[in-house]
């Protein structure tokens, strides 16, 4: 009787990463099938984003043999997603995009647990984040970006002499596609540079002068845009503008319509309105799953060392020709977010209320709307109304009191900046320090407060 043929093994490819010594692995490799078993149990990743590059990484991370996933992601799908977002169909339209991502890799994957969360980043706490061992981005905002970075920037911690301390690195990979180009980078705080650090690498968005919508449109973006930043504001006025509102995208399309069709210019749809009205490039499912397999396999490489990671940015454009290039950008000693942190030299007589309002002051700050946290505990919440109403009392207290008496330690301030002439969202770390207490004294204050 002849001998069964051997199945070859579903992560044979991936054995060979993990099972075998290289000349390129990280000194801490220690290759054998325990390391493999370890990537199932202990690793914990997040995905941030369910869009098409989201969809593409909870793929290929849970194909690498990670078995422990998580998927943030605040969308719901539409129509216009199926051509690109692979694991949605026709009759999921209007579902949360992470349920369904992390649905439909759980039905494809044998053994992957995949929890969704159906929320926006912000509204997660800090403990949230600091569960997981590496967070993948899959975002198609600077917004966004910026607000994880600091997140994940704020675990960082530095000994006396400004060196981060390793067990406080919270590396992330980051993703992104315009079109028929893309980027893969690797960021560990600390480390290599933030996003902070290299936010030049993003051109300015395209702005119209407004005397062309206002009068003389000539292309379908400048009807939507006059929906959008002058009709708006003359209907509604006083009430905010929020792109991720269906109902106010479907206004601005309307309106957009309206003024195309009284000026005879054609082109306007719904998805150029979300385009234009976001900034968005339309996506390619082929840049997507090249980038996102960039990006799986730098997460494999930080969660194993089974190889040295990318130094640090590499670029992909795929329009004329295919051409991949790796840059080492060098990281700010001086980062506002991925630094030891900005120094805040007060009275011990400060109270919170007026040291939230020295934030909004602080000319390398200009945080309006501050909550802070001290130590993962809750010292004053902007919102929800019940936390504020919690944390209300805390205001008057001196802020001295709150952090314990201690003379010097790290806070953290989440609040509102403008950046761009736009209001982002912005977690900020903070050393304060307190004068006189235990040698204290006149310190450089970065600015001062």
């Amino acid at each position: 009787m002849a001998e069964t043929a051997t199945q070859p093994s579903r992560s044979r490819d991936l054995d060979k990463l993990l099972l075998r010594p290289g000349n390129l692995v990280e000194p801490t490799f220690e290759p054998g099938p325990g390391l493999r078993d370890d990537l199932k149990e202990y690793v914990k990743v997040l995905v941030v984003g369910a869009g098409g590059l989201g969809c593409e990484l909870l793929k290929d991370l849970a194909l690498s043999g990670f078995r422990e996933l998580e998927v943030i992601d605040m969308d719901r799908i539409e129509v216009s997603n199926l051509n690109r977002q692979f694991l949605f169909r026709v009759e999921d339209v209007g579902k949360p995009k992470a349920e369904v991502a992390a649905k439909r890799v759980m039905e494809r994957v044998s053994g992957v647990n995949i929890v969704p969360h159906f929320a926006r980043i912000e509204d997660k706490e800090l403990e949230f984040y600091s569960n997981f061992s590496i967070i993948a981005l899959g975002l198609d905002s600077i917004e966004a970006r910026s607000y994880i970075n600091a997140v994940a920037c704020s675990f960082l911690e530095y000994d006396a002499d400004d060196n981060p301390l390793e067990e406080t690195i919270k590396p992330m990979v980051d993703g992104g596609t315009e079109g028929f180009k893309g980027h893969a980078r690797v960021i560990k705080p600390g480390i290599t540079p933030c996003f902070e650090c290299t936010i030049w690498l993003f051109p300015p968005q395209v702005k119209f002068p407004l005397c062309t919508l206002a009068e003389t449109p000539r292309t379908a973006a400048h009807c939507i845009e006059y929906a959008h930043l002058i009709k708006w504001d003359e209907v509604h006025s006083g009430k905010t503008f929020d792109p991720d509102d269906p109902e106010h995208m479907k206004w601005v399309y309307n309106e957009a319509v309206k003024r195309a069709e009284l000026f005879g210019i054609p082109g306007v749809t719904y998805s150029l309105t979300q385009g234009v009205v976001k900034n968005i490039i339309p996506a390619i499912a082929s840049t997507n799953a090249i980038i996102s397999a960039a990006c799986a396999l730098e997460t494999l490489k930080i969660a194993s060392g089974c190889s040295k990671t990318l130094s640090n940015y590499l670029t992909y454009n795929g329009a004329q020709g295919l051409h991949t290039k790796v840059t080492e950008f060098v990281r700010e000693r001086d980062c506002l977010v991925c630094g030891p942190g900005i120094l805040v030299e007060l009275d011990t007589s400060v109270t919170l209320e007026k040291f939230i309002g020295l934030l909004e002051e602080h000319p390398k700050l200009h945080l309006s709307k501050a909550s802070i946290t001290h130590r993962g505990k809750s010292l004053y919440m902007q919102a929800p109304p019940v936390l504020e109403e919690m944390t209300r009392s805390n205001l008057s207290l001196p802020l001295f009191e709150l952090m314990g008496k201690i003379s010097k330690d790290i806070v953290h301030a989440t609040g509102t900046t403008i950046k761009n002439d736009k209001k982002t969202s912005s977690l900020i770390k903070l050393r304060v320090a307190f004068k006189g207490v235990d040698g204290v004294t006149d310190m450089d204050t970065a600015g001062g407060a």
